[in-house]
């Protein structure tokens, strides 16, 4: 899925403590205890008398004794925040049940039993939007990681799989669908009521269970598989919305072909479902044959949808369909293992993406989100390995680390053992482990042994934290060029020391004189540091290394400007060609922000960054989509994480000071491109879309350098748009300019699209996210404005996520962005903890930022952490932030 989250009070782990602990005090579970569940639940019936104030759940277990547990009598069935209204084994009452703090024990003696349980749930309260919940008059669930425990008793833990058979029944008028796992398999209805059951054959832990209740409509299309099984598949949505998934169901399509052509993988029902809901904690979920999806990764059309959209909406309806196989059919045997099947699914629906349509871009766009989310984890007090040691809340460990890292763990290998043989490896992976409960250790295992690797040391990946950094010098002399490198892995909270990892470096060695490389080359570094030697240089070559981002590390090359400026022009790999971009930026302003540059050496180290710039703009053999990606600047996070004690201030006026001066330099160049590509018509092509993509870059640089002239390109773009990528770049630059036409056009986007949630997501973020000088004020009034709301994740987010990811704005010197974010935890934790506790991380780096800001950051923090019935979710990220 694509991140989860689970609700706020303590609850005992089954998997590795024996009893609860007093509610007040946390439980750190630690994946060195880990043992197999005493109890297995081969069969699950669930019956729902549905209602939104009220549901009423009957559910009834076949349990039988583990024969892999300790033979311990007591079956720990997990709640929380439920009660019994009965309880039966075998027919008769229990008498032998009791609670243990949250959790439901019962004594049994023989080796099989069947268990029935009676709960009432009132789904309408629960705002934490886990378990059983309403989302405007239709009901539905989320259960990842820990929510089934919300709805009824049950081991709720990922390596119990059982067979789920599921009635519901409730008024037609208010919930006209009904939608569970699998096939439905009986229908029916009585008066003003009617009824559906749902079985899924495929056994599934607790946390693939979904339900879906409500009025809804579906488009409806059918896929064959490559063995002739036709499937029916059903994007259901509210009445209304329906023109607005063809774009989703296109993707689906096209996910399942791609899985089966690549991975080998056909979908295994007759029935693929998704629903679309509006209030979710997350991107979407990947229930067996019932995926639930955000809105806003369904919905799509050009005049609503940016092209990112479009992009968004197909990568996430294929991570979710590949989690099929990657997840469902194999899926986690703890938490721990949870990269298993998300860093996994990650790197598939990248793959995915980069077949359908840029490779080159896509391939930027990975490393920029690993870059801006993942580096910054690894680098604070939050670092975790891909599979961490311990935890206080699971939910906390949906990060980019086990995520993002994780897929570039696993593309490492690939990249080691090519292709063909990484296929050979997944295969076998899937052969061995389908319909079990796996571990990390069984993917590496199964990946060595099919494509023949030796992956001992590779394992050092899984276990530790931080990301390695690498020196890499190029040394010349009597023919030979020799790579130079050398290793360190920073030390991460509670792991000091570090060993040398495998690190798989792609490079190659362009001659100057010709612009050509005699061929790509792969070396693994596995040791503190080591020489590569490559005979046939005459003349001192050119250093490429780190090409496609082979590995997730930072590499620090001993280089001159002017090579950089040659392998932004030359270098025929795309990754590389914008790496040496960035480092001609990044080197240019860490120098300037540290005061180390006299006039003279900044205007030579400008004019080189304009050169580069230059060199795009006018290479007739790129295309306009990786055109856009040379011209962005580099993130103000990213440099930061370049320094060891960053000035946020500091870092905002070098970078602008640096795009007003590219933009008043080359105005002219700036102006003739947006003239040229504003000439496109609107299209789904790459080059309709790569010229989408420069309007927005060329209005950046102009409003920055040329404030007036941009102004008025960026209204008349507005009023000209047939789309939503035009309008909504120009709203973006309109809204970081002090001019009449910004609140004209604020006005108009929010008049055009009023009763359009997801397109008013975007109005909040555009003001929040914005260069203006006032945009605290700004926030401050959208919080009060009648649109505005925190039962709403997706509107939580588009205010104050995009206004803690504005460093101009977050790191204002009065504190003032600090004490806003402390003050939305607080007011939002009790609503939604998992939501709120998602918002820590940006006061969390106060260690890598200059004194002053860092003390009113650690303040913010401190107040937080004094506050009494903090969930358990905000609690442990405050906790470790604060050290």
């Amino acid at each position: 899925m694509d991140i989860a989250s689970r609700p706020s009070e303590p609850v005992e782990n089954p998997e590795t403590a024996d009893a609860a602990p007093p509610p007040h005090a946390p439980t750190v579970i630690r994946r060195e205890d880990y043992r197999p569940p005493e109890w297995l639940v081969p069969e699950t019936a669930l019956d729902f008398s549905l209602g939104a104030g009220e549901t009423t759940v009957r559910s009834m277990l076949k349990v039988a004794r583990n024969p892999d547990g300790s033979g311990d009598k007591t079956i720990r069935l997990n709640g929380d925040g439920i009660e019994a209204r009965s309880v039966s084994v075998d027919g008769k009452p229990g008498n032998g049940w009791r609670m243990d703090g949250p959790d439901l024990l019962i004594d049994l003696d023989g080796d099989e039993h069947e268990i029935a349980i009676e709960t009432v749930l009132k789904p309408a309260q629960n705002s934490q939007l886990m378990g059983l919940y309403a989302s405007n008059g239709m009901l539905c669930t989320q259960c990842e990681a820990q929510g089934f425990r919300r709805i009824t008793f049950f081991p709720d833990r990922p390596d119990v799989l059982s067979s789920f058979t599921v009635r519901m029944e409730g008024p037609k008028d208010a919930f006209p669908v009904l939608l569970s796992n699998g096939n439905c398999v009986k229908e029916g209805e009585d008066g003003g009521t009617h009824w559906a059951e749902w079985h899924d054959p495929w056994p599934k832990p607790s946390y693939l269970f979904a339900l879906v209740a409500g009025e809804l409509v579906s488009n409806h299309d059918t896929f064959t598989t490559m063995s002739g099984r036709k499937v029916d598949l059903n994007i259901w949505v509210r009445p209304g919305d329906e023109d607005r998934t063809g774009h989703a169901m296109e993707s689906l399509k096209a996910s399942m072909k791609w899985d089966e052509e690549t991975f080998g993988r056909e979908y295994d029902l007759d029935l693929f479902n998704i629903v679309a809901v509006s209030d979710f904690n997350m991107g979407a979920m990947e229930n067996k044959g019932l995926n639930i999806f955000n809105t806003r990764y369904v919905l799509a059309d050009p005049e609503t949808a940016t092209d990112a959209d479009y992009d968004a909406i197909e990568g996430v309806i294929g991570h979710e369909y590949f989690h099929n196989w990657s997840g469902n059919r194999v899926t986690c045997r703890d938490w721990f293992q949870l990269s298993l099947k998300e860093g996994f699914t990650v790197l598939r629906d990248q793959l995915f993406s980069a077949d359908m349509g840029s490779e080159a871009v896509k391939r930027i766009e990975d490393v920029r989100i690993l870059r801006s989310a993942q580096y910054p984890e690894d680098s604070g007090p939050l670092a975790h390995p891909i599979r961490p040691d311990s935890y206080e809340e699971i939910s906390n460990f949906y990060t980019a680390t086990v995520y993002n890292k994780g897929a570039e763990v696993i593309r490492m290998m690939r990249t080691m053992a090519g292709p063909e043989r990484f296929r050979e490896g997944t295969d076998l992976y899937f052969e061995r482990h389908d319909g079990e409960a796996a571990t990390c250790e069984d993917f590496v295992k199964a990946i060595e042994d099919g494509a023949g690797l030796d992956l001992g040391q590779f394992r050092l990946w899984y276990s530790q934290a931080g990301t390695p950094q690498v020196k890499a010098k190029l040394l010349h002399e009597n023919g030979f060029a020799t790579v130079r490198l050398e290793q360190t892995v920073p030390v991460t909270p509670g792991q000091p020391e570090k060993q040398p990892m495998p690190i798989p470096l792609k490079l190659a060695l362009f001659e100057r004189e010709t612009g050509k490389h005699k061929g790509e080359a792969l070396v693994v570094l596995d040791k503190e540091s080591a020489d590569f030697s490559f005979k046939g240089h005459e003349r001192r070559p050119v250093l490429s290394i780190n090409r496609g981002f082979s590995a997730p590390v930072a590499v620090e090359i001993d280089t001159t400007s002017e090579d950089l400026v040659f392998l932004a022009a030359k270098d025929d790999d795309a990754f590389a060609r914008y790496e040496a971009m960035q480092s001609l930026v990044v080197r240019h302003l860490i120098s300037a922000i540290g005061g180390g540059l006299g006039e003279r050496e900044r205007d030579l180290e400008r004019d080189a960054v304009s050169q580069a710039i230059e060199s795009a703009l006018f290479d007739e053999d790129l295309d306009d989509l990786m055109r856009g990606e040379l011209m962005i600047l580099p993130a103000e996070a990213y440099l930061a994480e370049q320094m060891l004690v960053a000035d946020p201030g500091a870092i905002h006026a070098e970078r602008e000071g640096l795009r007003a001066w590219l933009g008043e330099e080359l105005q002219e160049d700036f102006e003739d491109l947006h003239d040229r590509v504003s000439e496109v018509p609107y299209g789904r092509d790459a080059a309709s879309r790569g010229a989408r993509k420069l309007k927005t870059q060329a209005l950046l640089y102009l409003a920055a350098g040329a404030p007036e002239e941009a102004a008025e390109r960026a209204a008349r773009q507005y009023a000209l748009a047939d789309n939503m990528t035009d309008r909504q770049g120009a709203l973006m630059v309109l809204c970081g300019l002090d001019v009449p036409e910004r609140d004209k056009a604020l006005a108009d986007f929010r008049k055009r699209y009023e009763g359009n949630a997801l397109v008013l997501d975007k109005w909040f973020a555009l003001q929040a996210g914005s260069l203006h000088p006032d945009v605290l004020e700004h926030v401050r009034e959208l919080a009060g404005h009648p649109d505005f709301t925190l039962g709403n994740p997706n509107r939580v987010r588009s205010l104050y996520m995009a206004f803690a990811m504005n460093p101009a704005a977050f790191h204002a010197e009065s504190g003032e962005g600090y004490r806003m974010i402390a003050d939305l935890i607080l007011k939002l934790d009790p609503i939604n903890s998992q939501t709120a506790a998602r918002f820590v991380p940006p006061l969390g780096r106060w260690r890598r930022i200059e004194p002053v800001r860092s003390d009113l950051m650690r303040g913010e923090l401190e107040r937080i952490a004094a506050t009494p019935h903090l969930s358990r979710d905000v609690r442990e990220q405050v906790t470790k932030s604060l050290g």
